[in-house]
């Protein structure tokens, strides 16, 4: 027995004094107000109305059974309003503040159309895994080492005007016997990743790169700023490079990438993010649309690009 659907039948009868009017306020047949009353009466073993009348009265019995049946109803009215206000709570995801406000808009749109309201919050990467920690977010997009990702973006070279060949060589940046210039590597935030940092940094110590060639810089602003103008150059993807107007080109040698993954306080979250927005957040990453490995689900959005030669 339903108890609170007896009790909405219970109430509505009581109300108007007649199970025709009652069932008609309840919103249901007169003969399931009537099944629901008397299912009720059952369950407590005694009589809820006297119908030894045509008016349809409340026995003692009834009358003090009233006021709870009341009170359970409003109960369960509130439960399912909750239940309705937190199901479409904000669902706060800490993302990278180097994607364009485009790409997160799709993947909020995608959110929305699969009952998930997201509340995105743009951080660098130090921020996010600190919200992540503090469960100021319930999931966030956190660097990770690209053989542990979920998704993986390339990195490269770019720089104002074309390379003249496919694939750059670090050598070519060391300054020459017969000039001084000194061409820097600007390393964005959100790559000042030991993942990332530290590879790069090694491989440009190998060819014979001074320490000052590979810098971090501030901001992404400040450090495509610099790009545009000088002949210095931005360690970045694919995508940014094209927003910025930068001629972008691979590393040669062993591939550099951002690694990504979804950190959450529930594991449940993070699977439930992975499997319905992989791919939404796969684009907004700037993973390329190609590249999947066979062994990959393609339902995940988790894609890889094999390095370029």
């Amino acid at each position: 027995m339903d108890v609170v659907a007896a009790c909405r039948a219970f109430v509505a009868v009581s109300g108007h004094g007649s199970f025709t009017a009652g069932a008609v306020a309840a919103g249901i047949p007169q003969s399931v107000a009537s099944r629901r009353v008397a299912a009720l009466e059952e369950h407590f073993g005694a009589q809820l109305f006297d119908r030894s009348s045509r008016a349809v009265r409340l026995t003692p019995f009834g009358r003090d059974m009233l006021p709870t049946a009341r009170r359970l109803i409003d109960l369960a009215d509130a439960l399912a309003h909750d239940a309705e206000r937190a199901r479409r709570s904000p669902f706060r995801l800490a993302v990278p503040d180097t994607c364009a406000a485009r790409h997160l808009a799709a993947v909020v749109a995608e959110g929305h159309r699969r009952q998930i309201h997201l509340e995105v919050l743009p951080a660098g990467p130090e921020e996010r895994a600190r919200l992540c920690r503090t469960l100021e977010v319930r999931a966030g997009i956190v660097p990770v080492p690209p053989g542990d990702a979920a998704w993986r973006v390339p990195l490269g070279l770019a720089g104002r005007v074309p390379f003249p060949a496919p694939t750059l060589f670090l050598e070519t940046l060391r300054p020459g016997r017969t000039t001084r210039t000194r061409r820097r590597i600007l390393i964005q935030p959100e790559d000042d990743v030991p993942h990332v940092r530290d590879p790069l940094t090694r491989l440009g110590q190998s060819v014979g790169l001074q320490p000052a060639q590979v810098v971090t810089t501030r901001s992404l602003i400040d450090a495509a700023a610099e790009a545009l103008s000088s002949p210095d150059l931005l360690l970045c993807s694919l995508r940014q490079a094209e927003e910025f107007g930068l001629h972008w080109g691979p590393l040669a040698g062993e591939p550099l990438a951002r690694g990504y993954d979804l950190s959450a306080g529930a594991r449940d979250d993070a699977h439930r993010l992975r499997a319905i927005l992989g791919p939404a957040i796969a684009r907004c990453l700037g993973v390329p649309s190609n590249g999947r490995t066979s062994d990959e689900d393609p339902t995940t959005g988790t894609e890889q690009q094999e390095g370029a030669s």
